[in-house]
């Protein structure tokens, strides 16, 4: 728990680093205008996740098909219990993905609630591209992915299934404090060689969660959200809060203002501190890009990391954090 005291000598720094971040200083952010492209993506899967966005972006191509080949890797990567086939069923054994995609447009699409299709972010890409709509749920969801060609796969694994029953079977309540069942969400951001960002974010969601439930990730401005103009950011961790203060938004929102994307994903926590009471049982872990190049962190505890892409780096970083270790 945070003392009343700690809080305003971090708020103090905080402004202090906002008035740095104007004139270009940036502590936990490099400056990568002559080194485009890069990509930067959430929690060790990203790595992988980079690797295959790589492939499309040192070739010269699109970013919204690099953050879109990405976060396919982690979808399809049983091991990965927090996303796509694989990941940890709710509270009656389904496994429900969310995923979400935006361009430097503001293009968007979404599902959520979907069932039985490994790859929800191409599912939402289409939505973007060939519907009205922003979003997609449910049932609607799955007919539409039906209807443009995606297969049905059962994604519930043996592995999973089997911790599902034991859960069940030692009658555990559902907790959305902090777990590895809960917030290992992958989100990811991209810009190529012409300037242009994208980003995306996909999830099976928090574990043995009551069926029905929808997080941040596919959530416009609180999972994910791109500013041409100026930069995205994305979240993971714990939903609720990220949506309770639409902390993608926020942080783009900071950086329209002058603040580099370190400080801005600070600030975005500081909100979630300020505002939620027992934040510090939950972890939430932003990312931000500007389109400079700049990127930056920040969490809410100890533990969350990032991947990062270049031409010249490969490398995962940890984020600072509100709540230090004692």
């Amino acid at each position: 728990m945070v003392s009343r005291r700690s809080f305003i000598a971090k708020s103090t720094l905080a402004v202090v680093g906002a008035g740095l971040s104007k004139s270009g200083f940036s502590t936990n952010s490099i400056q990568n205008n002559n080194k485009l492209p890069i990509v930067i993506s959430t929690w060790n899967h990203g790595l992988p996740a980079n690797e295959a966005a790589w492939k499309v972006l040192s070739k010269g191509g699109h970013s919204l098909d690099a953050v879109e080949s990405g976060v396919r890797i982690p979808e399809a990567d049983t091991k990965i219990i927090t996303v796509g086939k694989g990941g940890i069923p709710d509270a009656d054994g389904n496994v429900t993905l969310d995923a979400c995609i935006m361009d430097e447009k503001g293009r968007a699409g979404s599902v959520t609630y979907l069932q039985h299709i490994v790859h929800p972010i191409s599912v939402a890409r289409l939505v973007m591209e060939k519907t009205p709509h922003v979003m997609l749920s449910g049932k609607g969801a799955l007919k539409f992915a039906l209807n443009n060609g995606f297969k049905k796969e059962k994604l519930l694994t043996p592995e999973r299934k089997a911790a599902w029953k034991k859960w069940k079977k030692e009658k555990r309540k559902f907790s959305n404090e902090i777990n590895i069942e809960n917030h290992d969400t992958i989100g990811m951001l991209a810009i190529d060689k012409a300037g242009r960002i994208s980003g995306s974010c996909t999830t099976s969601g928090m574990g043995y969660k009551l069926p029905g439930r929808v997080g941040d990730s596919p959530i416009i401005g609180a999972g994910l959200f791109v500013d041409g103009e100026i930069g995205g950011a994305v979240a993971t961790g714990s939903g609720e809060l990220v949506m309770k203060t639409l902390g993608t938004f926020l942080v783009v929102e900071l950086m329209r203002n002058g603040m580099s994307p370190d400080v801005a994903c600070e600030e975005a926590v500081k909100r979630i501190a300020r505002k939620i009471p027992d934040y510090e049982k939950h972890q939430i872990g932003y990312i931000a890009l500007n389109i400079s190049g700049e990127y930056g962190s920040f969490c809410i505890n100890p533990g969350f990391n990032f991947a990062i892409k270049t031409d010249d780096k490969t490398e995962m970083e940890d984020a600072e954090a509100w709540l230090k270790k004692l």
